[in-house]
């Protein structure tokens, strides 16, 4: 079985690795090879090193100030000249990335089948989160195999129709790389903190303008209220986000801008973290895992599990708003238990093994 893994990005990139692995500790029945699109490579490679995962192909796509319509073309030219080349058995793809769907409309091109991790998310606003929504909608459309992290995602696909015995429900593999680098990397033993550090996380294209700008300020009215806080902003490298924050983020003692963390430093930093603040997807299942509160800083979420298990938080996108919510998980002690319980809602961490159960099942049936 000869599968090509396509990814771009850092989110990509940690669902992505465990699944590799997997397939390729199945030794000579899976021939597997890895597709960069470089978007974020400076993100990724950290990722894939510690699950000792070499790329195989660079595509070398990234530009400075990319948006989302020339990165399409550029993916689907490319990965029209790849398949041509190489003509996989199934292309693997992750998410709602628009490498994610260019991989996939290139593969329908040449009529492989293509695999989608994460399959199922729905917001039922199509610019909301922008390009995603409709990005995983098309790839839905393409893919042969769609594994679903939850529940709720397989219910979305059978309600449009894509056939049962298509569906398998895996668990979201981020779980088995979060529970890999937690195994491995504890949170560093010490005394107490003086200080309760709130971990804020914002580069939604959605939120760019007004509700950016709500989320920024609203971190100078928690710092200004509570004198033993602390926030911490790893500022996402997008030129927006920037801007906004230079703009919009308070100066202040307590509130700390950093640069981005590799994914291990990340995990580390949300495990020593009070809350957490994110208008981020995949924050919103790791943080559960690590019995996290979380204030979702988005008009929806296609992650209902986390605030159906009790860990998050929906707020409206004004800055008086989101202070008090997260005020009420600073001074309300039994609120503050109820949503810092450790729950998984996205799987418990075999996600990967079930993927490969799943594709060794169809390839059977193909007679492979």
């Amino acid at each position: 079985m000869n599968l090509l893994f396509v990814l771009g990005t850092r989110p990509e990139a940690v669902k992505v690795a465990p699944v590799i692995a997997a397939f390729r500790a199945q030794g000579a029945w899976a021939n597997v090879q890895t597709l960069l699109t470089d978007q974020h490579r400076d993100m990724v490679e950290p990722i894939l090193r510690l699950f000792d995962i070499t790329p195989d192909i660079r595509l070398n796509l990234m530009r400075k100030g990319q948006r989302p319509l020339p990165l399409a073309a550029r993916v689907m030219a490319e990965m029209d000249r790849v398949l041509s080349a190489m003509s996989p058995d199934l292309v693997v793809v992750q998410g709602d990335t628009t490498s994610a769907m260019g991989a996939a409309m290139a593969a329908f091109h040449h009529k492989i089948p293509v695999a989608h991790i994460e399959a199922g998310l729905r917001t039922d606003d199509r610019y909301s989160p922008f390009p995603e929504e409709m990005n995983r909608r098309i790839i839905t459309q393409l893919a042969t195999l769609h594994f679903a992290a939850t529940n709720a995602n397989r219910d979305r696909l059978l309600a449009e129709n894509v056939p049962a015995p298509s569906i398998a429900v895996t668990g979201n593999p981020v779980i088995d790389t979060l529970q890999r680098i937690t195994s491995t990397r504890p949170p560093a033993a010490g005394t107490a903190p003086s200080r309760r550090t709130i971990l804020l996380t914002t580069h939604r294209r959605e939120n760019f303008g007004t509700p950016q700008a709500n989320i920024l300020k609203s971190v100078g009215l928690i710092v200004e209220r509570f004198a033993d806080v602390e926030v911490v902003v790893p500022v996402h490298p997008n030129p927006e986000v920037r801007r906004a924050v230079r703009q919009h983020l308070p100066s202040h003692p307590r509130i700390h801008q950093i640069a981005p963390l590799n994914y291990p430093e990340f995990i580390q930093l949300m495990a020593r973290a009070f809350l957490v603040m994110t208008d981020s997807g995949g924050v919103q299942e790791e943080a559960p895992a690590l019995g996290k509160p979380v204030i979702v800083l988005r008009t929806e979420t296609e992650r209902e599990e986390v605030v159906e298990s009790g860990n998050g938080m929906m707020v409206p996108l004004e800055s008086e708003a989101i202070a008090s919510a997260v005020a009420g998980l600073l001074t309300d002690a039994k609120l503050y238990r109820r949503m810092s319980r450790k729950a998984f809602p996205f799987g418990k961490g075999n996600a990967a093994a079930k993927i490969v159960r799943e594709v060794k099942k169809w390839a059977k049936g193909l007679g492979g």
